[in-house]
C-alpha cells in the first residue's frame, strides 16, 4: 500500500556565492519529481530565456492584478522590475504530494512562510568564511569589482537572518552539504503531519488484526 502524503515547500536562501543555486540544481537532479518554483516577472526576457521555463514574463498591469487577487505567494520590486512566486502551481503540487523548491532571498522566504507556514521547510546556507565567499564570487568571472563589492555588502544583511530558518548548513564541502540537504528533505517528508494516508493505513492494519 503506497502511503499518500502532502508535499512540502523547501526554501533555500543564502548570500550570493554561498551555493544555494548549485545545491538547488543538485537536489533537482537527485529527485526529478521535485518541482522548481518559476517566478513571474515584469522584466523583458534576456537572450535565450524561455517563457514558462526561466520566468513567467508578464506585463506590469497583469502582474499587479495577480498580486492584488492573492495569486502570488510573495512578490517584490527589484531594480524597477516586479518579481513574484505564483501560488496556483505550488498549491496544486502540495495537494498531489509533490515538493517544490524555492531559490529565494530571506524577504521572499519570509512572505512564503507567512502564507504557507505549515507546509514550509526553510534552509539557510552559510559560507565557511567571508574570505571564501569573496573568493567564490571572484571565481565566477561574471561580475565587475563594483558588483562584487555590492554583493559582499548585501551578504552581511542576508547572513543576519540565519536564525529565522529551520535549518542552517555551512557549505564547506559541496558533496557533504548536498548530502545534508537530502537528509533534511527525507526526514521532513516523513513527518507524521505530512503522512495524509497514515490514518487509513493504520485502520487497514487493525482490520488485519480483526480478520486473523
Amino acid at each position: 500500500m503506497t502511503m499518500a502524503r502532502r508535499g512540502l515547500l523547501l526554501i533555500l536562501s543564502s548570500p550570493s556565492g554561498a551555493g544555494k543555486s548549485t545545491l538547488t540544481k543538485r537536489l533537482l537532479a537527485w529527485d526529478p519529481a521535485i518541482g522548481f518554483s518559476v517566478s513571474a516577472t515584469t522584466r523583458p526576457p534576456r537572450p535565450g530565456e524561455v517563457d514558462g521555463r526561466d520566468y513567467h514574463f508578464r506585463p506590469r498591469a497583469e502582474f499587479e492584478a495577480m498580486a492584488a487577487a492573492g495569486g502570488l505567494l510573495e512578490h517584490a520590486e527589484v531594480f524597477g522590475h516586479l518579481y513574484g512566486s505564483p501560488r496556483a502551481p505550488v498549491e496544486a503540487a502540495l495537494a498531489e504530494g509533490r515538493d517544490t523548491v524555492f531559490d529565494i532571498d530571506w524577504q521572499g522566504g519570509q512572505q512564503i512562510r507567512q502564507a504557507m507556514r505549515d507546509d514550509v521547510v526553510s534552509v539557510f546556507v552559510l559560507p565557511p568564511s567571508i574570505a571564501e565567499l569573496e573568493r567564490r564570487l571572484l571565481g565566477r568571472g561574471q561580475d565587475s569589482a563594483a558588483v562584487i563589492a555590492s554583493r559582499m555588502a548585501e551578504s552581511r544583511d542576508e547572513i543576519s537572518h540565519w536564525a529565522e530558518y529551520d535549518y542552517v548548513l555551512v557549505n564547506r564541502d559541496l558533496e557533504a552539504t548536498t548530502s545534508d540537504l537530502i537528509a533534511i528533505l527525507r526526514a521532513e517528508r516523513l513527518r507524521r503531519s505530512r503522512q495524509t494516508g497514515l490514518a487509513a493505513f493504520v485502520k487497514a492494519l487493525h482490520r488485519e488484526f480483526e480478520a486473523s
